[in-house]
């Protein structure tokens, strides 16, 4: 057993971000400037789309899509339950209504046919979240949002590097939200990037920061004028250089750590895959999984303990871990308001009971993987061992 503790997510931050904070907090530069919009132009390059909107979250990316679309009090958009509560608290905040329908078994996505299903002629949008770096079946996203005339905003909190059939996610098109949150696969500590075609952006570039006409780094360096106006009243939202500073290095590193990703995730499926009661996380053929999150689901009556129990034996050895998610329809707020019942989205629930995220990061090293290996593989079998002894 380790000595040490083992976070569930840590992030790889190193000399090179550092160097480049401490650059920009010794420049005439603190916040929106050169290195926001140097930012910008790589990860535009990077996804191979023309331009790209920082702000400082995924949530505001996904809330200013919203806003910038027109999409208000009288409509409904269609999200799924297994997300973080701000896939769907955006969709309260513009005054619309959430309506939740159920995942697919296997990627935990939102499910197609029950999306068509819960269309309605009160439905303008479907926000579908690529969960843990799994792409969700666009071409079925789409085909309903051209056929119903909806529009489609990407969740991709999870799923920078993510491939739907060869296409990275972000790149088709839609209004799509990252997230640069400091678990995930590019950080910037906290931080999000919009993407969408350039009419969009322009719209949402100004809702993003005050409903000005003009930034700051347009009015203050030199040659700039003070004047602007406000043309609608907008957020604050914007990305600083500070946390450009960060994200510059780590979108340069992203491709040798997203090999580090890969590493570990067929590390673990190498020493998962034959043990009874472990169910791994799935990886569909047309698609490149971003491993934000390595998923693996708990059998209680195979393991003799239950996810929580199986969480709690793993934290006793030191390693850390994480559920992804509590399903929105559980909270109270949304269970309150829209009386849900936890059956009203069987498989969303019944994966939740069974799924636990273990740790994937590239700060890992190789004892760090062992050690998580050899955890689970003791806790896993151990249970049956005791079991049967018992």
């Amino acid at each position: 057993m380790r000595h040490d503790f083992l976070p569930f997510s840590q992030p790889a931050v190193g000399d090179d971000e550092i160097r480049e904070v401490v650059e920009t907090l010794r420049s005439n530069w603190l916040t929106t400037g050169p290195k926001t919009r140097e930012f910008e132009r790589m990860f535009a390059e990077y996804l191979g789309i023309r331009e790209a909107l920082s702000l400082n979250s995924c949530t505001a990316g996904l809330h200013t899509a919203l806003i910038t679309l027109g999409i208000g009090p009288g409509d409904e958009v269609i999200t799924t339950p297994m997300t973080f509560a701000a896939s769907v608290n955006v969709i309260e905040h513009v005054g619309a209504r959430p309506v939740l329908v159920d995942v697919e078994p296997d990627t935990m996505n939102i499910c197609p046919d029950a999306t068509a299903e819960a269309i309605t002629e009160k439905t303008r949008a479907i926000i579908p979240v690529h969960l843990a770096g799994h792409p969700v079946d666009m071409d079925a996203m789409m085909s309903l949002a051209e056929q119903h005339k909806l529009e489609i905003i990407e969740d991709a909190a999870h799923a920078i590097s993510a491939k739907y059939k060869g296409r990275l996610i972000g790149s088709m098109g839609n209004p799509t939200a990252f997230s640069f949150y400091a678990t995930k696969n590019i950080t910037t500590g906290e931080g999000g990037m919009l993407t969408g075609d350039s009419e969009f952006l322009a719209k949402a570039r100004i809702i993003s920061l005050h409903g000005m006409s003009r930034e700051a780094w347009s009015r203050y360096v030199k040659g700039g004028s003070w004047m602007y106006d406000v043309v609608t009243p907008g957020y604050k939202y914007n990305m600083t250089d500070i946390q450009s500073s960060i994200g510059l290095w780590q979108l340069k590193k992203i491709e040798a750590m997203q090999r580090r990703r890969l590493q570990i995730v067929e590390q673990y499926d190498s020493a998962f895959r034959n043990i009874d009661g472990i169910q791994l996380p799935v990886e569909r053929p047309d698609v490149e999984h971003a491993w934000h999150l390595y998923v693996i689901r708990v059998d209680e009556e195979v393991v003799s303990l239950d996810r929580d129990q199986f969480a709690k034996e793993l934290y006793a050895r030191n390693i850390g871990t994480s559920v992804h998610f509590i399903p929105i329809h559980l909270h109270s707020y949304y269970r309150n308001k829209y009386e849900f019942r936890p059956m009203d989205f069987p498989v969303a629930y019944n994966s939740f009971q069974q799924i636990l995220s273990l740790p994937l990061t590239p700060a890992m090293n190789d004892q760090d993987v062992a050690d998580v290996i050899e955890a689970v593989t003791d806790i896993a079998q151990g249970q049956r061992i005791r079991r049967r002894a018992a």
